[in-house]
C-alpha cells in the first residue's frame, strides 16, 4: 500500500481542512509550501557534510532555520505541519535526504563490487524500507522478524545478511530457504546452521564474524569489537571454525568474514585497522583452500549530533580508508549503515505542555519523552533540541532541562539546554532521530507510539505509519 498522501502543493492556498485526521486517515493537509528561496538559510553539519582531506563546504541539511526564525524541512515549514496532524508527538522525515545519503555511499564505492546492506535495527518502517530497497540497498537483519519484514518489503534475499549472537534454529531455516548470507557468531550457531541447511535441503553461505579486538572508541553499549564483548569469536579460535566448517561440507559454504566494530564512530583509521586485520585472516582462510570472495567491515560511521560545525568523516572517507585492501585482495566489500544512513534524516516532533522551575533547576514540559525516544535516558546520548518557531521577543533566554511526562527522572530527552522560554503550545524538536529512536521505542505509562510522515521529492506530506491508540493496546485482551 502506497504511503498515505496528506499534502500536494496546489495553486491554490486557502484550501480547508475537509475531513479530520481521526475520521480519515488518509486525507490531505492543506498548508502553505514555503518554497526553498531562503537567502540566509542555516547550514546544518552532519554526517554526509564535510570530507576532512578537502576544504570545509556548507551541507544544506533537510531541517534547516531560515531568516524568518521558523524551522523549515525541505522547505516546508514544521509549524505548518504541526496545525495539520494530530495534536501528539510524531516522526516526520525528509525522503530526499533518505535518497542522498545512500547516493553518497553509492558514490563511495564506484569501482568496488559491493552490498550496502541497511541495518534494519536502526529504523524498521515499511516505507522507509521498500525506498530503501528501490535505491539498490540489501538488508542486515538481527532477528527472524527483521528478515521477515526485509523479504516483505521485497529485498534480494542474496544481498541480506543475518547477523546477531543467538539466532534461532527457525528464523536459521528461513534465512537458508531465502538464500541469505548467514554470520557464524559461535560454536553453538554453527550447530545451529548446519541444522537449519539440513532442515531446508540447502547449503549456507556463510561468514565468520571475527572479533578484532579493535576499541573503537565509543559509548561502550554501543561498542562490539572488543574482546569483551558478546559478539564474534575470538580470533584465537579461527582454526577451530574453519575446521568444523570444512566438516560439513554439504551444509556450508564459507565466502567471507565479517567484523562490526560498534557505532557512532567519528574516527575512520579504526575502520582501516580493523580491514588490516581481517584481510590477513582472510589470507589464513584462503591459504586452506576456502574460495572466500566477501569482506563485511560492519557499519557504526557517526554523525553530527551536536550540530556544532564538527568536521566529520564521510561515507567517501570511509570507503577509502579500505578501498585499497578490498581490492589487493579482489574481494566483494560488504557495509553495514544504519545511523548514517537514516539518523540524520528526521526529527521527533513536539509540544510544549509547560516551563516550570524547582528552584534551582528549569525545565521544559514535553508531550513527548523516553517512550517516544529513549536514547539520552539509555546512553546519555545528545541530540540537538530547538524550537520550531520564534518565541515572542521578550521571551528571556535560560538554561533548561527538556523534560517529558513519564513518571521517571531518567525521562529526559535533553539537559542544560540553552533556549528561548517556550510558550505553551510551542513546537520543539529533537533533531537527528531517524536512528534507535523509533525503532526502540515504546508503551511506557501508556505512551502509544506515535505516527510517522514524511516529505516527499515533490514537496509533499504523506504519513507511513499509523500512530498507535489505546484502542489497540486494548485489542491485545480481547476474546481472553
Amino acid at each position: 500500500m502506497a504511503a498515505t498522501n496528506l499534502y500536494s502543493p496546489s495553486p491554490s492556498l486557502s484550501s480547508t481542512l475537509k475531513h479530520s485526521l481521526n475520521s480519515n486517515p488518509f486525507h490531505r493537509i492543506p498548508f502553505r509550501l514555503h518554497k526553498p528561496f531562503l537567502k540566509t538559510p542555516l547550514s546544518l553539519k552532519a554526517v554526509l557534510s564535510q570530507n576532512p582531506s578537502k576544504t570545509q563546504t556548507q551541507f544544506q541539511h533537510c531541517f534547516s532555520k531560515s531568516s524568518d526564525g521558523f524551522l523549515y524541512c525541505e522547505g516546508i515549514k514544521v509549524q505548518d505541519i504541526m496545525e495539520s496532524v494530530d495534536k501528539r508527538p510524531f516522526y516526520l522525515y525528509s525522503k530526499p535526504q533518505i535518497t542522498r545519503n545512500v547516493e553518497a555511499y553509492k558514490e563511495a564505492l564506484e569501482g568496488l563490487n559491493s552490498i550496502i546492506g541497511y541495518a534494519i535495527k536502526a529504523n524498521n518502517n515499511l516505507k522507509v524500507l521498500e525506498h530503501l530497497r528501490k535505491l539498490g540497498c540489501g538488508a542486515v537483519l538481527v532477528s527472524g522478524n527483521e528478515l521477515r519484514l526485509a523479504l516483505h518489503a521485497g529485498f534480494d534475499p542474496t544481498k541480506c545478511i543475518f547477523n546477531g549472537n543467538g539466532k534461532l534454529l527457525e528464523d536459521l531455516v528461513l534465512a537458508a530457504e531465502q538464500g541469505v548470507f548467514v554470520n557464524v557468531d559461535s560454536e553453538f550457531d554453527l550447530d545451529n546452521i548446519v541444522a537449519a541447511a539440513r532442515i531446508a535441503g540447502k547449503k549456507v553461505n556463510v561468514l565468520l564474524r571475527i572479533n578484532p579486538d579493535v576499541d573503537p572508541q565509543v559509548h561502550p553499549y554501543v561498542a562490539t569489537g572488543n574482546k569483551n564483548s558478546k559478539f564474534g569469536i575470538r580470533n584465537e579460535k579461527l582454526q577451530w571454525f574453519l575446521d568444523a566448517v570444512k566438516a560439513h561440507p554439504d551444509e556450508l559454504k564459507l565466502v567471507g568474514a565479517h567484523c562490526h566494530l560498534g557505532s557512532t564512530i567519528t574516527k575512520v583509521d579504526i575502520f582501516r585497522d580493523a580491514a588490516v586485520l581481517m584481510v590477513n585472516y582472510i589470507d589464513e582462510i584462503r591459504d586452506q583452500g576456502f574460495e572466500v570472495d566477501y569482506l563485511n567491515i560492519g557499519g557504526g560511521l557517526g554523525i553530527d549530533y551536536y550540530h556544532a560545525g564538527a568536521i566529520l568523516p564521510t561515507p567517501r572517507d570511509l570507503i577509502n580508508t579500505v578501498r585499497e585492501l578490498v581490492l589487493s585482495r579482489n574481494l566483494n566489500l560488504i557495509i553495514e549503515p544504519g545511523r548514517s544512513v537514516i539518523a540524520n534524516t528526521c526529527c521527533l516532533v513536539n509540544r510544549v505542555t509547560g516551563v516550570k522551575t524547582n528552584g534551582t533547576k528549569n525545565f521544559i514540559v514535553i508531550d513527548g519523552s523516553m517512550a517516544e525516544l529513549i536514547r539520552p535516558s539509555l546512553y546519555d546520548a545528545y541530540q540537538h533540541i530547538e524550537l520550531v518557531a520564534p518565541t515572542p521577543p521578550d521571551s528571556e533566554i535560560s538554561t533548561f532541562d527538556v523534560v517529558g511526562p513519564v513518571c521517571e527522572s531518567a525521562d529526559f530527552l535533553g539537559k542544560q539546554r540553552e533556549l528561548p522560554t517556550p510558550p505553551k503550545g510551542a513546537g520543539l524538536v529533537v533533531h537527528d532521530a531517524g536512528a534507535y529512536c523509533m525503532s526502540m521505542a515504546s508503551t511506557y505509562n501508556l505512551k502509544m507510539r506515535p505516527p510517522e510522515y514524511w516529505v516527499e521529492e515533490d514537496g509533499s506530506v504523506s504519513k507511513i505509519r499509523h500512530g498507535e491508540t489505546f484502542d489497540d493496546h486494548l485489542r491485545f485482551f480481547e476474546n481472553l
